[in-house]
């Protein structure tokens, strides 16, 4: 009897796992068949080094060069700013946080993380832009440094939990043996639980990126959505809000461009996952 349920649990998670291979694979041929004849029509280079976005004028002009560079400089932005936040929420959570503040704070980060991305944007236009606006003193506070403050604030309950549940993990042994050969506990937190943590931290941080880079809402109504080329204090769009803003009334070549800027967006996260990965590897492997 156990056998047999085994066996059926294996198949479910089976079946579950090849489902999920099967909605990447489809994703991926669809954006690939949709986006390569927009590419084909406006020429690679132009597309992708193209410094003008025009898809609704006579002349129209369809370069991304401005939505590639806001999106990379906004991401790395976010990571810079939420990582270290997080990182460090994590560590003093995971290992310096008494029991009852590390359930209230863990609580705060769990309702931060369930907020919808759309309270961000609302709250961000509503006080961040206008602050941003008054302290440097320019016509209007919708800016790439307000998108990169909303979208660091939005990663840091991934970063928090996965991180602080990677270094829960870390067996109790490992920082008694180094409490025992003298080390502080400091010295043992980030010399000993930290290294021994640092494949979720590593995932932690990959999903940062991937909420970063894949936001839309948020962004688009903080960033003001004008397809410029990025300027810390200037308005920006990026590649989602692109995609985001067009779409419900694109047709034809531009419609085509859309799709052709959602697959550069995914081959862009797919190409992080994989450098990520390839690092945590490499770490092992010299490990």
């Amino acid at each position: 009897m156990n056998k047999t349920i085994e066996k059926i649990m294996q198949a479910i998670f089976l079946i579950c796992g090849l489902i999920t291979v099967a909605c990447v694979l489809v994703i991926t041929v669809y954006l690939i068949i949709s986006g390569i004849p927009a590419i084909k029509e406006i020429g690679i280079i132009d597309f992708l080094f193209g410094k003008t976005w025009a898809s609704t004028a006579k002349d129209a002009s369809y370069g991304i060069l401005p939505f590639i560079l806001t999106s990379i400089y906004g991401t790395a932005g976010a990571i810079v700013l939420g990582v270290p936040i997080g990182f460090f929420t994590a560590v003093y959570l995971s290992k310096f946080a008494p029991g009852k503040v590390k359930q209230v704070v863990s609580f705060v980060v769990s309702l931060l993380a369930s907020i919808p991305s759309v309270v961000y944007g609302l709250v961000g236009m509503l006080v961040l832009v206008p602050a941003i606006r008054k302290l440097f003193h320019i016509p209007d506070g919708a800016s790439l440094l307000a998108a990169i403050i909303v979208l660091a604030i939005m990663i840091l309950p991934s970063i928090i939990n996965v991180s602080m549940t990677a270094l829960d993990a870390v067996p109790k042994k490992y920082e008694e043996g180094s409490l025992a050969l003298g080390a502080t506990k400091n010295e043992t937190y980030f010399r000993v639980s930290v290294p021994a943590a640092s494949s979720g931290i590593i995932a932690s941080v990959v999903l940062g990126i991937g909420r970063a880079i894949g936001e839309a809402m948020a962004v688009m109504m903080v960033s003001g959505n004008v397809a410029n080329m990025p300027h810390l204090l200037g308005s920006v769009r990026f590649l989602t809000t692109a995609v985001a803003s067009e779409m419900s009334y694109a047709a034809g070549l531009q419609k085509q461009a859309l799709f052709s800027i959602a697959l550069v967006l995914y081959l862009f996260i797919m190409m992080i996952n994989m450098s990520l990965r390839f690092f945590t590897e490499g770490r092992r492997s010299k490990k």
